[in-house]
């Protein structure tokens, strides 16, 4: 699959309690780095990597992002909304947006309020390939060393399965989801479209089958979270 057929969600959806009071007035991913918004850093490398179809969920203040970016047009990008009257969490977010994507299988996703410039997407849209020829994997993750703020980390990975709780050993580090992944369509078998869903359980039943694959990321990467961690951004 070349770029330019693999849809993307960019998840922009949430109402930033912890980022108020900055999300108060602007959506959460409208916020700039280095002078530029959350949201742009995302769409410029999408367009670099090739992509052209990206769909942006929203909520809070969901109209300012469209106002922001419209079409797409002038990104390269063809862009469209999946409007949600209130967020109804990532799983459910992506199950409201999927008929929207339309993926012929595979789709990536990466959450809207993580910075990570230099992330290589065309890397990670090549590995499609690889999770369609092995035929056993449903989601391949992004996982990255536990920041400060979440020094216990979200999975295992061991090899490229990235595992849950049931499985932990000294040999196996634990690692943070960064927010940036591959999906199958078939992982949000059995969601109702409108009601809301966390993605973390649907993970952790497909790890139990082996299903879930991953790598570890060690490049700049930040999950800007609070006032603080934008300023800190900003700074550096």
């Amino acid at each position: 699959m070349t770029a330019q057929h693999l849809p993307c969600l960019l998840l922009a959806a949430g109402r930033g309690e912890r980022m108020r009071p900055l999300s108060d007035h602007t959506p959460k991913p409208l916020l700039k780095v280095k002078g530029k918004s959350l949201l742009n850093w995302h769409l410029e490398s999408l367009q670099q990597a090739g992509v052209q179809h990206v769909v942006i969920n929203h909520a809070w203040l969901g109209q300012q992002i469209e106002a922001a970016f419209g079409n797409g047009r002038n990104y390269g990008l063809s862009i469209q909304y999946s409007p949600e009257v209130t967020a109804l969490e990532t799983a459910g977010g992506i199950c409201q947006a999927l008929p929207i994507l339309n993926p012929t299988d595979f789709f990536l996703v990466i959450n809207g309020d993580v910075y990570s410039p230099n992330f290589p997407i065309q890397a990670l849209i090549q590995r499609t390939e690889q999770l369609r020829n092995q035929e056993q994997f449903l989601a391949h993750l992004i996982l990255v060393p536990n920041p400060p703020h979440h020094p216990t980390g979200d999975f295992y990975l061991d090899g490229v399965i990235v595992r849950g709780e049931e499985h932990s050993n000294a040999n196996c580090p634990k690692l943070t989801f960064s927010g940036i992944g591959i999906y199958h369509r078939s992982l949000f078998e059995g969601l109702n479209r409108g009601e809301s869903a966390k993605l973390a359980p649907i993970l952790r039943r497909a790890m139990v089958n082996h299903q879930i694959s991953g790598e570890k990321y060690l490049g700049s990467w930040q999950d800007v979270g609070s006032p603080e961690r934008l300023a800190e951004l900003n700074r550096s």
